[in-house]
């Protein structure tokens, strides 16, 4: 019975921001963000092109992670034009530890403080033998992995940057999914292996990196509010963007009739997460669209699930080196 009205929870869960109400929070109400200093990982296209254009449009300094330096610069030459503020390039792949270690030290090396992390980008439905360099699975290796690292890498900064921001909170904003609903943690499948290869479908995969997203950035509330960092997890609702190029055409055509969003919705609720004060209030929760308090699945908010992630992220992190040029 309880099986049954946890799944009849998130079912309803689900199903009740497919058409959410329309939202309070604009991009207008956002303060003025100079000497603000940001990280938008995937911000050159989709939901996160979006969050950095609202963020420069506030005089922050952002920068913008990803892997693509060519793909980026006109996107970053085209935001500078329109926002009268230059975005800065900070290369990143999240499927390669070794890449997440070279770009925070690259960071580090040019800022002492962070204010706010955004970790947005992500990848859905790739082909299921795609892995990333290290062999994890490409959707939990990148969605989780990586931004777990990168947080990790940059809490120094962020514990500076505490002191200069305008609450006195530094903040990391994860982007999870409505697909965290319907994720379990199958821990044999977050490696390439038998288990992955013969049972889990792609979509599988997703849900489960974006169900990990919520308890990672719940763990990292709980392990670093004491140093002034707020963190959440959000999910920006159903939106158009380039997350779904992996979804069959079919598919995607029924998906944007009925229930898909133009792309800056979805910038809402993590900008909402990133500079308004009432995000004070809920440090380690998951933020709905548009821009409201929300609630996951119970799994989400386990402490077992929550330490025994932790851990294992951990190990895999450990010894990470990078090369001298």
């Amino acid at each position: 019975m309880g099986a049954l009205l946890s799944l009849v929870f998130n079912v309803y869960s689900f199903a009740s921001l497919l058409y959410p109400p329309s939202p309070r929070f604009s991009v207008d109400d956002i303060p003025d963000l100079g000497g603000q200093v940001v990280i938008v990982t995937g911000g050159y296209a989709g939901i996160g092109k979006e969050t950095v254009k609202a963020l420069l449009q506030r005089n922050a300094k952002v920068y913008v992670a990803g892997r693509d330096k060519s793909k980026a610069a006109s996107v970053l030459a085209d935001l500078a034009a329109t926002t009268g503020n230059e975005p800065l390039f900070l290369e990143l792949d999240l499927a390669s530890l070794k890449s997440v270690k070279h770009a925070a030290d690259e960071f580090m090396s040019k800022e002492r403080e962070l204010h706010m992390l955004f970790n947005n980008a992500g990848v859905m439905y790739p082909p299921r033998e795609l892995v990333t360099v290290d062999g994890y699975d490409l959707q939990f290796g990148t969605n989780v992995i990586g931004h777990f690292y990168l947080t990790e890498l940059l809490t120094p900064a962020l514990i500076a940057g505490k002191d200069s921001a305008k609450d006195h909170h530094a903040r990391v904003i994860t982007t999870s999914s409505g697909g965290a609903y319907f994720g379990s943690l199958n821990w044999d499948t977050f490696k390439d292996g038998p288990v992955r290869r013969g049972m889990w479908m792609p979509g599988d995969l997703y849900t489960q990196s974006k169900l990990a997203n919520v308890v990672v950035a719940r763990e990292v509330a709980k392990r670093y509010a004491k140093d002034g960092i707020i963190s959440v997890s959000v999910n920006p609702g159903n939106i158009k963007s380039e997350l779904q190029r992996h979804v069959p055409a079919v598919v995607q055509r029924v998906l944007a009739t009925l229930i898909l969003y133009p792309t800056p919705y979805g910038a809402l609720t993590q900008l909402w997460a990133g500079t308004m004060p009432e995000v004070l209030n809920y440090n380690g929760e998951y933020l709905v669209p548009w821009a409201r308090l929300g609630r996951c699945k119970v799994e989400a908010y386990d402490p077992v699930i929550g330490e025994r992630l932790w851990a294992w992220l951990k190990e895999q992190v450990k010894g990470v080196t990078v090369s001298e040029p």
